[in-house]
């Protein structure tokens, strides 16, 4: 896959995968070089294994491409690949075909080193093509490790699925999913982790789909595309990077890092300030597990009511908005909480009982193992 220039660039700013969940626009076509950029780091995991690709057209799949290609040097076994109904050689038929296809590759077959048509067997799926449907999990059950983009709206869905029949897999979703009830207790408890890569990525997407303010741009052999900057690899394939330090200059001040009112840590915010020497519990933001050393750091929970973590519950709060205006909320008990003596400039505020509070965003919650002295 060549990735193309890209023109008429309507904006630069972040756009949100909430959009695309809620109108259910779940076709995003990985570009060749975030694949490569990617898996270059798991290479010693593939070989003699059956990798299944499950949720793209395997004709114009960056991932095919990938693993065909690469088929005799990354010593596979086999290549599964499976797409909801689409058999029109056009990259985004709309999914109005009758029949859904599988394909499967085992290898070089005339020594050019191509993975030829007729080298690539085809073969009709009697359903659709979902991941969810009782072909496409025999076809997990004999595979060995699954990579892929997902669809963004069943993202949880599919990763309970891998889960639930214990596969190795390589996955590309948005940051965001780090905060969700179903995926956050997976990365606690290190049955999954963030890959080598993440941050910025663009997508291809159907001539149907509606043009965006920000992020969208038509190239000029008139392909759309969209990018979004939260995007990250999910994974349970280990990696040489993944056990590099996180090389800290901070030291603890009080001052500087305030502790929360409700959860036994301090504030810490941004990854690049933690603190070399602190013993306690600390909130980071979620990018941390960008990051993340299991080596140096243990994760300890997050700041989100459902995990039950906080130490404190408030009663009703008068929220006053930046621009002053108040209203009667809940929202404390959703998250940290920093206790302030004088109303912040410009920024919402909480009045409980005559006492000023602010709240952070959701804070993932972790201790250090290589403390400092």
């Amino acid at each position: 896959m060549v990735e193309l220039r890209k023109n008429r660039m309507v904006d630069t700013q972040n756009a949100s995968l909430s959009r695309a969940k809620a109108n259910k626009e779940d076709e995003f076509y990985t570009q060749l070089e975030d694949v490569e950029r990617e898996l270059k780091h798991y290479r010693k995991h593939f070989k003699g294994k059956v990798v299944y690709l499950n949720c793209d057209d395997p004709r114009v799949s960056a991932f095919f491409h990938f693993f065909s290609y690469n088929f005799e040097r990354l010593g596979l076994k086999k290549l599964i690949a499976t797409c909801y109904q689409n058999q029109k050689r056009d990259l985004f038929s709309e999914h109005d075909s009758e029949r859904a296809i599988f394909l499967e590759y085992d290898g070089d077959k005339d020594g050019d080193r191509i993975p030829g048509d007729h080298e690539i067997e085809a073969n009709f799926l009697e359903g659709d093509g979902d991941f969810r449907s009782p072909e496409a999990i025999d076809l997990l059950k004999q595979a060995d490790i699954v990579v892929t983009n997902p669809p963004f709206s069943l993202f949880r869905e599919y990763v309970s699925q891998l889960i639930k029949l214990k596969k190795k897999f390589l996955i590309l979703a948005s940051q965001n999913a780090i905060t969700l009830k179903e995926i956050f207790p997976l990365l606690k408890d290190e049955k999954m982790w963030l890959g080598a890569n993440s941050g910025d990525m663009s997508f291809k997407v159907p001539e149907h789909y509606q043009e965006r303010a920000t992020r969208f741009w038509v190239d000029d052999a008139g392909q759309k595309w969209r990018s979004f900057g939260n995007m990250c690899w999910f994974t349970n394939l280990d990696y040489k990077k993944r056990h590099e330090n996180l090389i800290l200059y901070k030291t603890y001040n009080p001052d500087e890092y305030p502790a929360y009112d409700n959860f036994d840590a301090i504030e810490v915010g941004a990854v690049a300030n933690i603190p070399k020497d602190y013993k306690g519990v600390m909130g980071v933001t979620p990018g941390f597990f960008a990051k993340h050393n299991p080596d140096q750091f243990e994760i300890v929970g997050i700041t989100k009511t459902w995990f039950g973590a906080a130490n404190k519950k408030y009663p009703q709060q008068e929220q006053v908005s930046a621009n002053g205006k108040v209203s009667l909320v809940g929202k404390l008990n959703d998250g940290a909480v920093i206790k302030v003596a004088t109303p912040p400039s410009g920024k919402t505020y909480y009045k409980v009982s005559g006492e000023l509070f602010i709240q952070t965003y959701p804070r993932i919650l972790i201790r250090s193992k290589k403390v400092e002295i």
